[in-house]
């Protein structure tokens, strides 16, 4: 082969090589924006695409898949004036490459800035109880804040959330002091509501047992049977007369009272001896 011929075969495969670069493949999810001698000629993809090498080019890959971005809010307060510093995450989605590319120089870290921004907003016009408390609530108002910005940008916001919420040391103690003073309330308004139940439900018996003296004395015969079972040295000074009783009979306290002492020596012959 003569050089001439040699020089012209190189030719060709070059150029074949600089034909066949302009062979793209992009994957489902990928478009890309052709830019032809500066000018944007369209989106393509997916699949296999054709590009005119060196004239066109692609100057980014946009993805149309959903896409989380957590951001934070450092030393943000609320309404009431409590400094908070939030987490949060963002789910956004193009759904128009072309603005992406042309109304916007980075939509990724545009949509991320104005996520904080808003979501500072949001926070100064809530309450500092609203945070912790509703935080589906300011995530919703922040998305559709959000989702309000970057429409012209192509992106669609579809989700913000609040992972966590930092609040500082001195008023996590005040938080746990006013908890723990809230539970005291409670715990004594119910003592409260329990003591006036308890003397409704002793007034009720009280009345019961004036309208039955029978059923008054069998109870008082029933205290001092229990007060047998206890074993202790108790004094009880007992009248043989009272209005409410009528006539007592000592023998049958005397009684009520050895029977209490048999069943408590009874009782305790049964118990197994742990000693063995």
């Amino acid at each position: 082969m003569t050089p001439l011929e040699i020089l012209l075969i190189f030719i060709l495969v070059i150029v074949l090589i600089i034909l066949l670069s302009g062979i793209k493949v992009l994957r489902e999810w990928d478009r890309a924006p052709v830019l032809t001698l500066g000018r944007f000629t369209g989106m393509k993809g997916p699949g296999v695409i054709y590009i005119i090498p060196i004239i066109s080019k692609i100057p980014i890959m946009i993805s149309t898949r959903i896409q989380a971005v957590a951001f934070k809010t450092e030393a943000t307060f609320t309404k009431d004036n409590v400094p908070l510093n939030v987490d949060a995450v963002m789910y956004f989605q193009v759904i128009d490459p072309q603005k992406a590319v042309l109304n916007i120089e980075n939509f990724a870290t545009a949509t991320n800035l104005s996520a904080q921004t808003t979501l500072r907003e949001v926070l100064g016009k809530s309450t500092f109880d609203e945070v912790l408390s509703e935080r589906e609530k300011i995530g919703e108002a922040a998305r559709e804040i959000i989702d309000e910005k970057t429409e012209h940008w192509g992106v669609k916001v579809s989700s913000v959330e609040i992972r966590d919420v930092i609040v500082p040391n001195a008023l996590q103690e005040a938080m746990s002091r006013q908890a723990s003073a809230e539970r005291e309330r409670r715990s004594r308004v119910t003592l409260a509501v329990a003591e006036v139940e308890a003397a409704q439900k002793m007034v009720d018996a009280a009345n019961q047992y004036k309208d039955n003296p029978t059923a008054f004395q069998l109870r008082w015969m029933n205290i001092l049977y229990e007060i047998g079972l206890e074993g202790k040295g108790t004094l009880m000074m007992i009248p043989a007369h009272t209005p409410e009783v009528g006539d007592i009979s000592p023998m049958a306290v005397m009684g009520m009272e050895e029977l209490a002492k048999k069943r408590k020596i009874s009782s305790s012959d049964k118990e197994p001896d742990k000693s063995q």
